[in-house]
């Protein structure tokens, strides 16, 4: 998958009645299914049974069990709440009848208020960079060999971080900033699938960002990984054609998880979206 146009045809599920939804898998580097592939897929069926003037404002998820990619994935919709401005819907993804992922998702007519926002970093601009992840061969063989071909695998996201060496054995602050921008992305795209699209991104780069103030002891290698919860905030409108900023930070670790949070800009400063994830940061020695 190495197109934005192919995201949109894995996203886009098979409608098997006006609740339920059936979704397939694309292998991303993991042994299970990516984890932003499945909350913008839920996103897409619970957009599909609310009213078209309302647009998700929030999404709330957990991660049950990891997907199997070789099985399809059924999304089963609960029609919560249709209320006068706000409408609520429960989503389960099931792989063989068992609950695997569930989202609480809320939409909301489109309203007028106050307004403000946190500023853009400053940070360099995506043509000043080059890279999304970079670990020496030299000294951490082992660890590059391994990142080189998650890295190779093809994907529709280019990415490339403020901040791409990690050093194993060096401790590194809390905090990352990648630019990412869609490949090939079609033109006027609305709103509803580019929030999709985004929800696809949200989850890359979170959970590595816990990480890095342990690179003295942990790496990729020794330490299990895994998303346990994850929360997004849509604030504006944006589209695909240029890059966007996801500006990272994790506050805390601690009982073998990690928390992260992070706001999502386009290059102009409007702050699009807020996301929060805590992972599983399990050390592989422990028990």
């Amino acid at each position: 998958m190495q197109t934005t146009t192919e995201l949109l045809g894995l996203i886009e599920l098979k409608k098997h009645s006006e609740t339920i939804f059936e979704g397939a898998s694309n292998f991303m580097g993991s042994p299970n299914v990516f984890g932003g592939q499945v909350v913008a897929q839920a996103l897409n069926a619970a957009t599909r049974t609310v009213p078209a003037e309302r647009i998700c404002h929030s999404l709330h998820c957990y991660f049950i069990l990891p997907g199997n990619l070789n099985l399809p994935i059924m999304y089963h919709v609960m029609e919560i709440r249709d209320g006068g401005s706000f409408t609520t819907r429960f989503i389960q993804a099931k792989q063989n009848d068992v609950p695997i992922f569930v989202m609480a998702a809320s939409f909301q007519k489109v309203e007028e208020g106050y307004f403000h926002q946190v500023p853009i970093p400053k940070v360099p601009m995506p043509e000043e960079l080059s890279q999304w992840i970079n670990i020496d061969e030299e000294t951490h063989p082992h660890i590059a060999t391994m990142m080189k071909a998650y890295l190779e695998i093809p994907r529709p996201l280019e990415m490339r971080s403020c901040q791409p060496d990690i050093r194993p054995g060096e401790e590194a602050s809390p905090e990352n900033r990648v630019w990412f921008k869609f490949k090939e992305a079609p033109d006027n795209l609305d709103w509803k699938t580019v929030q999709q699209l985004i929800a696809y991104a949200s989850d890359y780069n979170v959970l590595s960002t816990a990480l890095h103030p342990h690179t003295q002891e942990a790496n990729f290698l020794n330490t299990q990984l895994a998303s346990l919860d994850h929360a997004i905030w849509f604030h504006q409108k944006t589209d695909l054609s240029d890059w966007l900023l996801f500006d990272l930070i994790s506050p805390i670790a601690s009982g073998a998880r990690g928390l992260t949070t992070g706001h999502i800009f386009d290059r102009s400063g409007r702050l699009i979206a807020s996301v929060s994830q805590e992972g599983l940061m399990r050390p592989r020695s422990f028990k």
